[in-house]
């Protein structure tokens, strides 16, 4: 139900997204049909994956954050592990897609990313 998921806004959010664990954004409008559709499947994923956070955003109210993390299409996903932004996608995830995803996000070596983004920064 609706206790999984909870709203993220600009007042939340860097604490929200800087929390150690994976964090999914589910960006979405209540005009949008396709959120509407995505809604059960990411309550569903919340559910499957209780450690993990699952918050949804508005992108009617949240503006700021849908300049900040550069949505341009909704349905879209975004995905945060420690702090790091590591998917932002747009589109709808059935089921199987989400859970590859944080699949992929679960596995991967954190000390090589951050060396990997350290390694790029000038």
């Amino acid at each position: 139900g609706d206790l999984m998921t909870s709203k993220l806004t600009q007042t939340t959010f860097e604490e929200t997204v800087s929390s150690t664990g994976v964090v999914l954004v589910d960006c979405w409008a209540g005009w949008c049909k396709a959120c509407k559709e995505f809604q059960p499947v990411f309550e569903q994923a919340a559910e499957r994956h209780p450690d993990h956070t699952f918050v949804k955003l508005d992108t009617q109210s949240e503006g700021g954050l849908v300049e900040q993390l550069g949505i341009e299409h909704i349905p879209s996903l975004v995905l945060f592990r420690d702090g790091l932004m590591l998917f932002n996608q747009a589109g709808y995830f059935d089921s199987e897609g989400l859970d590859d995803i944080i699949a992929q996000a679960e596995s991967l070596d954190m000390k090589q990313v951050r060396a990997a983004i350290e390694a790029e920064e000038p």
